[in-house]
């Protein structure tokens, strides 16, 4: 089977990938827009001109629906949509996690997306509720793999490239196992699957622990799906841990309930003075004329699939300038349980660090996740190539007039802590950080010079700071060295 998936940049574990399907290439990470066949909100046509190039419809709605069904037969779903683009067909297990079962069985489902032409099919799994125990997680991940592996032979020689859901619920070991499994069979694509009440009640810790334990298991060169991420307040940090697909029926939701979407959060319209977006449509209306206008709805979700897009241009620009970490800090600051997201997020700092480049542009300090970055774990782990003798001069900031005196002069930075002068405009030591470093910026810094100076015993250290640090490692790492003193900033 040749190569579907091309990844062509990288930064974090996030990429931008060129996906190929029978309906044409689409450059990842991208969003598909959710198209109810029954009521499209906003036409499927009309799509392409938000920045569409994939959308996904549900199959089983389809199926389920004669006169919806003949036509997809006849035509095809393409035709049927109005979409010539790539089309991804969800099996029914949405329906099926909420009403318990539904009127198809697996082999029929896989048989009719073939029918109607799919370019990225989905088998019939079952979505694990994040209430799930390990054992019930256990057995109907079980049952989901199983009809994935029949799904797989049925669809040998057919042309449609075929997705198999990871579940697992909010087992971390069951989503690993199931990457693991799935992603040496040879399917096309992979589902993060039954991860939408995570999002609904805020539990993003969780998420990134699931996203991450999928990833784990799964090869590194696959595409990933976030199954139901549509909100923009997730794709920084779902893309910065290896997501390359997402849908959205938000923007289509949210409309109906008079929602107004922003990339920082939600606001109802009837609160909104003043709309904060420059979209066509918040540049044509006000907010007070879109909360009476007759078209209400297709008002919001044009501006709601807008800002969609808008957000994931922004998250693509940022893994293509190597600063897609720093977006993924500014978003964590939207919400406390993004916060926790985040917190969560760098406890995989050394899965991530795998993947992150060695080098970029410009290492941005955004906060005290920041220590954490895959960057500042390498640095931590290079210093044992650093071998010193004779006089080693630790100092911050600017030149001092006696540095000729020593042997060797390192620059003290936080979060980083001392490293040779001579590197100091290489990526990630040529850091934006504030004047006034925070403890847990300092802390990593200081627990550096300890270690470097543990590393080199016969060194004779002298360690300078500024009169402002206050911290109890200084007074350690004092008594290791020589000589130190104190400056003013």
């Amino acid at each position: 089977m040749p190569d579907i998936f091309e990844i062509t940049h990288r930064d974090s574990a996030g990429r931008i990938g060129r996906l190929t399907t029978p309906h044409g290439v689409v450059e990842t990470p991208t969003i598909m827009p959710v198209i109810n066949p029954n009521i499209q909100t906003i036409p499927a046509k009309e799509m392409k001109d938000f920045g569409a190039r994939i959308l996904i419809t549900n199959s089983y709605i389809i199926y389920r629906k004669p006169e919806l069904k003949q036509r997809a037969i006849e035509e095809g779903v393409h035709a049927l949509l109005g979409f010539d683009g790539p089309v991804m067909t969800d099996s029914g297990s949405f329906q099926l996690s909420v009403y318990g079962e539904i009127e198809v069985d697996n082999a029929e489902i896989i048989g009719f997306q073939h029918a109607i032409g799919t370019d990225i099919g989905v088998p019939l799994d079952i979505p694990t509720s994040p209430a799930a125990d390990h054992t019930l997680a256990a057995q109907e991940l079980a049952v989901t793999n199983e009809r994935l592996m029949e799904a797989l032979e049925l669809n040998k020689d057919s042309g449609m490239l075929l997705a198999a859901p990871v579940q697992g619920g909010i087992h971390p070991d069951l989503r690993e196992q199931a990457g693991r499994e799935l992603g040496s069979a040879g399917f096309d694509l992979y589902p993060i699957g039954a991860v939408v009440p995570l999002m609904e009640s805020y539990r993003y810790a969780e998420l990134v622990d699931v996203i991450v334990s999928a990833k784990k298991g799964l090869p590194s060169s696959v595409p990933v799906h976030l199954f139901g991420a549509g909100h923009p307040m997730v794709f920084a940090m779902a893309a910065a841990l290896g997501c390359d697909l997402f849908d959205s029926a938000a923007y289509a939701l949210y409309a109906k309930d008079d929602r107004y979407m922003t990339a920082e959060g939600t606001y109802h319209i009837q609160n909104l003075k003043y709309l904060p977006c420059s979209c066509p449509i918040c540049s044509s209306h006000t907010a007070a004329g879109i909360m009476t206008s007759p078209d209400k709805t297709e008002l919001l979700a044009r501006h709601n699939l807008y800002v969609t897009f808008s957000e994931m241009k922004l998250v693509k620009q940022a893994i293509r300038d190597g600063n897609l970490w720093e977006l993924v800090e500014r978003r964590a600051r939207i919400h406390p349980r993004m916060l926790d997201g985040l917190k969560r997020a760098v406890t995989h700092a050394d899965w991530i660090e795998h993947f992150d480049p060695t080098s970029k542009s410009t290492f941005f300090y955004c906060g005290p996740e920041s220590t954490h970055r895959p960057e500042v774990m390498r640095w931590g782990s290079r210093l044992e190539r650093l071998e010193l003798t004779g006089t080693v001069l630790i100092r911050p900031g600017r030149r001092l007039k006696n540095e000729s005196e020593y042997d060797n002069v390192l620059h003290f930075k936080p979060p980083f802590g001392p490293y040779p002068v001579e590197l100091q405009e290489t990526y990630p030591l040529n850091a934006e950080v504030p004047i006034v470093p925070d403890h847990e910026s300092l802390t990593n810094a200081l627990l550096n010079t300890k270690k470097l100076m543990q590393l080199n015993p016969e060194a004779e250290f002298s360690f300078v700071y500024h009169k402002s640090w206050d911290h109890p490692l200084i007074d350690e790492i004092c008594q290791m060295a020589s000589h130190s003193w104190s400056v003013q900033r």
